[in-house]
């Protein structure tokens, strides 16, 4: 049988299992994924500071490597198809949206085995940018 989180007490319980599971997590202020499309960024939902969704942040984190500094993390299409997979199971809860998974899903279409794709975490919002595409999303997410 398939595991769902139906209830917010087994999102939360998801959530924190995949937590314990990277050491020094510690919650991004904004995150997202997007995709390259030759020199732009297609961007999936982007979690801004006072919006995080808390379950696709650590599912994601549990991919890319992030554990508690800001980065960009390249990720490949097979990393999202998993990102995906893992965080499929909260669909169960029909009670809120899923805007992570919609969005990462649709950024999945059109791809390739030879697609790429980057996710951004923001740990604390004084950091210092990282790169060029840092800034861009540094720039989407506000001041």
């Amino acid at each position: 049988m398939t595991e769902t989180w139906g209830t917010d007490t087994e999102l939360q319980a998801a959530r924190s299992r995949l937590a314990a599971g990277i050491q020094g997590y510690v919650e991004p202020a904004a995150f997202s994924v997007a995709r390259i499309d030759g020199a732009t960024l297609a961007y999936g939902h982007i979690n801004k500071p006072g919006g995080i969704h808390r379950l696709p942040a650590v599912v994601l984190a549990s991919i890319c490597g992030y554990s508690s500094t800001t980065g960009v993390f390249r990720l490949s299409r097979d990393d999202l198809v998993s990102a995906i997979e893992l965080l499929t199971p909260a669909e169960a809860a029909t009670h809120m949206d899923h805007p992570n998974l919609w969005s990462w899903r649709e950024l999945m279409k059109g791809t390739t085995a030879e697609s790429e794709f980057i996710a951004f975490f923001v740990a604390d919002l004084a950091d210092t940018h990282v790169n060029d595409n840092d800034s861009e999303f540094r720039r989407l997410i506000g001041p």
